[in-house]
């Protein structure tokens, strides 16, 4: 697979922007097989195949397991083989995932087997997914340099984000339209779209030196990933049951209040992106955190779902930024060559609070009902600021250029 060298770094952040926003959409289009299906896949676990919110939490949980296990191959392929072929095999690996959802139909296999096949299905997912954002990161930061690690990651989470915020009611269109089979072979067309995209653009070649080890990578970000995981939970809680939450209480709109949060973040982003870069991940972040646990207790609280809605907007605005803000601090720790390696590691710390949520949450909710998942996300939010404060305290080490 060819490659160019790279450019020069960028001389302002307006020119980082500009190399950026290419990236922005075909990461968006590979994202979408996660989007699309994410406000319809709960409902369809209850509704269709007949499971409750324990069976929920696993299906959901099962794509974060799939990107846990896979970050560390997802780096050392973006290290050593290159980040475009890591973006294009992830994107044509969601592909498959989504063609797998359209066989998990109880007229295929039964109830079970149709389970069975979603579960493959998300796990399988996660692989795709770990190889197109680890790729996409590493493709981005290594394009605008590290000077704008942050911004890259600002433009990677609005391509993510936005899939999901545009994805949640497409899906839920496509669903009435034609059923979930129609929904996962449109999900299934989109990163296709996306590997072609990619295949035309000019790879990044690895950077030479030696290599860290991926435990020894992690020994270095870990304080960073631990507060991203804690405030995870919370984003966590509302995407697996924010459907279930709203139908409990005979409410129309989850898939707009999911449409909130995907916008809140995302221009959250566009207004705030350089922020991380220039003041500084841990000063973001002790704003951006506390504001998700806000987000997240109106949420519980709310009498209607316009409240909701706005619950899920704050909460959107918060961990908008919380994921770049920390990024920032763990990337000043690995040298470039290692860059793949500290993305895969850094970002399987938002797959490690994404798999504890699943069966946590659904357990919570199973004893407590729904309000009490949010509660809990609101606990692990504060549970993440004092990991980070104690981070800005503890954790100083030389920042690696």
């Amino acid at each position: 697979m060819a490659t160019a060298s790279t450019d020069m770094a960028p001389a302002s952040g307006r020119e980082a922007t500009r190399r950026l926003l290419p990236f922005t959409g075909l990461v968006a289009l590979g994202y979408l097989t996660v989007g699309l299906p994410l406000a319809v896949v709960p409902i369809y676990v209850h509704s269709t195949l007949g499971f409750g919110p324990v069976a929920v939490g696993w299906v959901i949980a099962m794509q974060s397991i799939g990107t846990l296990l896979t970050r560390h191959f997802a780096g050392v392929v973006s290290d050593t083989r290159g980040s475009k072929l890591a973006v294009i095999s992830g994107a044509a690996t969601c592909s498959f995932a989504a063609v797998l959802y359209s066989l998990s139909t109880p007229s295929l296999f039964g109830r079970p087997g149709g389970l069975g096949v979603l579960l493959l299905a998300r796990l399988i997912l996660g692989l795709g997914e770990s190889l197109l954002i680890t790729g996409a990161l590493a493709w981005c930061i290594g394009a605008v340099g590290s000077r704008y690690t942050g911004r890259a990651m600002v433009w990677v989470g609005i391509a993510m984000f936005g899939s999901i915020g545009a994805g949640a009611p497409a899906g839920v269109g496509l669903l009435r339209a034609g059923g979930f089979t129609f929904l996962a072979l449109v999900a299934a067309l989109l990163p296709i779209l996306a590997c072609l995209i990619a295949a035309r653009k000019p790879g990044i070649p690895p950077h030479h030196g030696r290599r860290m080890g991926f435990l020894k990578v992690v020994g270095l970000i870990w304080p960073f990933g631990v507060s991203l995981a804690l405030s995870t939970f919370g984003f966590g809680t509302l995407f697996a049951f924010l459907g279930l939450y709203y139908a409990s209480h005979n409410w129309s709109g989850a898939s707009w209040a999911l449409s909130g949060f995907g916008l809140a973040y995302t221009v959250t982003r566009l207004i705030f992106g350089g922020l991380p870069d220039q003041m500084g991940g841990i000063r973001v972040a002790s704003v951006t955190i506390p504001l998700q646990a806000l987000g997240l207790i109106i949420l519980a609280a709310a009498p209607v779902a316009e409240v909701a809605l706005i619950g899920a907007a704050i909460l959107g605005a918060g961990y908008s930024l919380t994921f770049p803000a920390l990024g920032v601090e763990a990337v000043k720790h690995v040298p470039p060559q290692s860059r793949g390696a500290a993305m895969g590691a850094y970002v399987a710390f938002v797959d490690i609070g994404l798999g504890l949520t699943g069966p946590i949450s659904g357990a919570i909710v199973s004893h407590a009902g729904y309000p009490a998942v949010f509660v809990a996300g609101a606990l692990a939010s504060g549970g993440a600021f004092v990991a980070m404060m104690l981070t800005s305290n503890l954790f100083v080490r030389p920042t690696v250029d």
